[in-house]
């Protein structure tokens, strides 16, 4: 099969987009992993589908593969790009809402900039005592979509994010799916820094959406950051998340940030 691809960078966060309106394409986990692959495939942390939405919840529907072939059900910097994706396919100029396993997600314009309105965070928990192979750490876990544990650190650039990364990520306080694992350093007020293993990669990726969405609430909610929040990820650029807090909950969660096409090819698997 010959497959026409888009090459796309959310901050660092690489993915392989692929226009799927007709539905003749299926993607076996192999070819997922081959068209991931950074020697013998394109190369990219994710896979996106873009497919017409079936439950007429949204304007679009989209299908997203981790780099390992698993089907995830959402990507912060990836539903970005999409966005950006489908606004060069369809020529739309405002706003669009696309199906996300997570939820319907919706997606405005400034530029090469994209803000994503994510789906309502669950599941927060504060100070749980995990015990690690080093030792005890302080984990607070939320899910934006996809499940986060956050970890704050003195030094970004000293944290341990190969050593801890995977034992935690599939530690079994985090059964049975696991989950991603992001190393916070506060800079200053309203603003951090934050590397993140992640599930599905496993591995350190330049940036995670969900992740620094999870990192800032997190932060919110312990240090008192207030609405707007920066956030440097690991590739250099920075991300802004922003929120309203109402009645104990997080509301109106919105990621932005640029999403940048690289480059349109074909491949053969």
């Amino acid at each position: 099969m010959v497959l026409d691809f888009t090459k796309m960078n959310g901050a660092g966060n690489d993915f392989v987009l692929i226009d799927n309106r007709a539905h003749r394409i299926t993607l076996s986990r192999d070819q997922v992993v081959r068209l991931c692959d950074r020697h013998r495939g394109v190369g990219a942390d994710g896979v996106l589908l873009l497919t017409p939405c079936a439950s007429g919840k949204a304007d679009w529907a989209w299908e997203f593969y981790n780099s390992d072939g698993s089907m995830g059900e959402m990507c912060g910097n990836g539903a970005r790009c999409f966005a950006r994706f489908v606004q060069q396919l369809t020529g739309v100029k405002g706003g669009l809402t696309f199906e996300t396993e997570a939820g319907v997600i919706t997606a405005s314009f400034q530029g090469e900039r994209v803000t994503v309105n994510l789906t309502p965070p669950i599941e927060l928990r504060l100070n749980q005592q995990v015990p690690l192979m080093a030792g005890t750490e302080i984990i607070h876990s939320i899910n934006t979509g996809v499940p986060h544990a956050v970890l704050f650190v003195p030094d970004a650039d000293q944290a341990m994010v190969q050593q801890l990364g995977p034992e935690i990520r599939r530690h079994p306080h985090f059964s049975p799916k696991g989950t991603n694992v992001n190393f916070v350093q506060r800079l200053g007020p309203n603003h951090i820094r934050v590397r993140t293993y992640e599930r599905g990669v496993e591995g350190e990726t330049l940036a995670c959406g969900t992740g620094v969405t999870a990192s800032a609430l997190v932060s919110a909610r312990l240090h008192g950051f207030t609405s707007p929040v920066t956030v440097q990820v690991q590739g250099g650029d920075a991300l802004e998340v922003s929120f309203r807090q109402a009645d104990g909950r997080f509301a109106d969660v919105r990621l932005s940030g640029p999403a940048e096409f690289v480059f349109e090819g074909r491949i053969e698997i």
